[in-house]
């Protein structure tokens, strides 16, 4: 591997009265310009944070830049996007008890006790226990916790962030008991007593006892989401379901030039924050696009809230239902329909996916380009493909399909696995494939995105076995999914996801590149610098 020179980001000042002054010149490059005929190119030149030339050797003499920047023959392409994210989620992870990992209750006692020696917080809040990685599962209940903390709310995230298992004091103050009944949720009971354990809507009746983050906080927490974004080569990212509140916490943010990242965000599914965005119309600017609602067809899988067409193979009579009912999402296709804004559904189980699709094309039949997308798009009845097209982008991560494997055919069966987390089919059907990690619900990182996506094998481990490999994308696909497929879903292709005159100047520069390098190295594969606007803002010099 080519060791990375020290002076690759050196700013060299050229001076020369016959050409023309720009901010930045990069040369000497393998650059992926991921444009329509996916040009391969050496240079590029950028003035006012935007591309105004791409093309060959030749532009060093033209120009005349401020900086220049050397590549010695490295990888660039553009800045990478991550179509479906969580950032507060991710900036405020040091606030929960990391419970990934864990392999039993007694483990995620531990930790809650180890994170509340450093914190000393009045409700414990944990994240991330699976319970389809314990070898010692058989029945999840709050009975050691209860014994643990008898006198403080502990609120604990499954991984998938579609279930709670909560402690007796926690319920005692959300007034949940037998009698408490949940529309689009569980509450479990076992021998006649509370479990604990609350799925979707029932979630809900916790949430309101937990304290709302601080603007301090939540402030913090962007500024941490940002570095790790960049440190990952991300310059986009697709922020799934957001209150106006926090909106404009980003939107003011990004006008102190604190929050340089540029956010794509979903409105979530309230009332008041749809109808204040329809009274006072989208909000653009260069850093922040508000153009879209996100919507909760159905729960996750793992935590079985997932809304499947027959029951759930490791729990006969059991299938779940829809988080929202069918003419409820018909009224909210209409209005948003009207008045033009981007729906975004999470569809996970063939269910709701069908209900979704049903509705998506019966609401767009007379609209031209409306480019909306279900999030997820997991499991799909192998008759209900042909109902995505060309106004329907799946927007997919596919390291779950990796991460899910293992259980997912309990939960589906054989055959119905056959037609789920199958990416390959639905960009057969759509055209377009938007790819994201759902962080943190999986690692950030859009390179382990790239490589579950075309070896369909978990990142790290060579000997285990590819997913269904008819299902993998190429390379190609892969890239495009992550820059200008991404940016279409968003409605920005004309100004992201690929190199070209006249988009933003973002960019990544790679240690190696990861269109020729053995498949297996690209996780192995280094972010040398991220730049956006045509400025450093992330470096990782040797």
């Amino acid at each position: 591997m080519k060791k990375i020179p020290l002076f690759l980001l050196t700013i060299f000042f050229l001076a020369s009265a016959c050409s023309k002054r720009v901010d930045l010149l990069v040369h000497n490059a393998k650059i992926y310009t991921v444009n329509a005929d996916f040009d391969q190119v050496s240079a590029f030149v950028v003035k006012n944070g935007k591309f105004v030339a791409v093309g060959g050797e030749d532009l060093v003499k033209k120009y005349t830049p401020t900086n220049t920047v050397d590549a010695q023959g490295l990888a660039i392409f553009p800045g990478f996007i991550d179509a479906h994210g969580h950032l507060f989620s991710l900036g405020l992870k040091e606030f929960k008890a990391d419970l990934r990992d864990t392999e039993g209750i007694d483990q995620i006692i531990g930790k809650i006790k180890q994170h509340q020696g450093k914190y000393n917080q009045k409700i414990l809040l944990g994240f991330g226990w699976d319970e389809n990685q314990w070898s010692d599962f058989t029945f999840l209940d709050n009975q050691k916790l209860n014994k643990a903390f008898p006198d403080i709310p502990v609120v604990l995230g499954r991984i998938d962030g579609h279930a709670y298992l909560v402690n007796q004091k926690a319920l005692e103050m959300s007034g949940i008991n037998l009698q408490t009944e949940v529309e689009g949720g569980q509450i479990f009971k076992h021998n006649g007593k509370l479990t604990g354990l609350l799925v979707d809507n029932a979630m809900l009746l916790v949430q309101k006892i937990i304290p709302e983050f601080s603007k301090e906080d939540k402030t913090k927490a962007l500024l941490k989401a940002q570095e790790l974004s960049f440190e990952n080569g991300l310059t986009t990212i697709d922020q799934a379901g957001i209150s106006k509140k926090d909106i404009y916490l980003i939107d003011s943010l990004q006008k102190e030039e604190l929050l340089k990242l540029r956010i794509y965000a979903m409105i979530e599914n309230d009332p008041h924050s749809i109808d204040h965005f329809i009274r006072n119309g989208k909000l653009k600017t260069d850093l922040l696009n508000v153009n879209s609602v996100k919507v909760f067809a159905d729960g996750a899988l793992g935590s079985r809230g997932a809304a499947l067409i027959e029951d759930y193979s490791d729990q006969k009579g059991y299938k779940s239902n829809l988080l929202i009912p069918r003419d409820s999402l018909i009224r909210l296709a209409n209005l948003l329909s009207e008045n033009d804004f981007q729906m975004n559904t999470h569809a996970i189980g063939d269910a709701a996916n069908r209900a979704v699709l049903e509705v998506y094309n019966q609401v767009l039949v007379t609209k031209e380009d409306p480019r909306w997308r279900i999030e997820h798009a997991q499991v799909i009845s192998a008759e209900d493909f042909p109902m995505f097209n060309t106004k329907i982008i799946p927007s997919v991560q596919p390291i779950h399909a990796i991460s899910d494997k293992d259980w997912a055919i309990d939960r589906l069966g054989a055959e119905r696995l056959k037609s789920s987390y199958a990416y390959k089919d639905l960009l057969d059907w759509s055209g377009v494939l938007a790819l994201g990690t759902d962080f943190p619900v999986e690692d950030i990182n859009p390179l382990e995105t790239f490589y579950a996506a075309v070896t369909r094998k978990v990142p790290g481990e060579k000997s285990s076995e590819a997913f269904q490999i008819e299902n993998a994308l190429s390379r190609y696909e892969a890239l495009l999914g992550l820059t200008s497929w991404a940016a279409y879903a968003n409605f920005e292709e004309n100004e992201k996801g690929s190199i070209e005159v006249g988009k933003f100047a973002d960019f990544i520069i790679l240690d190696r590149d990861i269109m020729k390098v053995n498949i297996e190295s690209v996780l192995q594969t280094r972010i040398v610098a991220t730049i956006l606007n045509g400025k450093i803002v992330f470096s990782n010099r040797l």
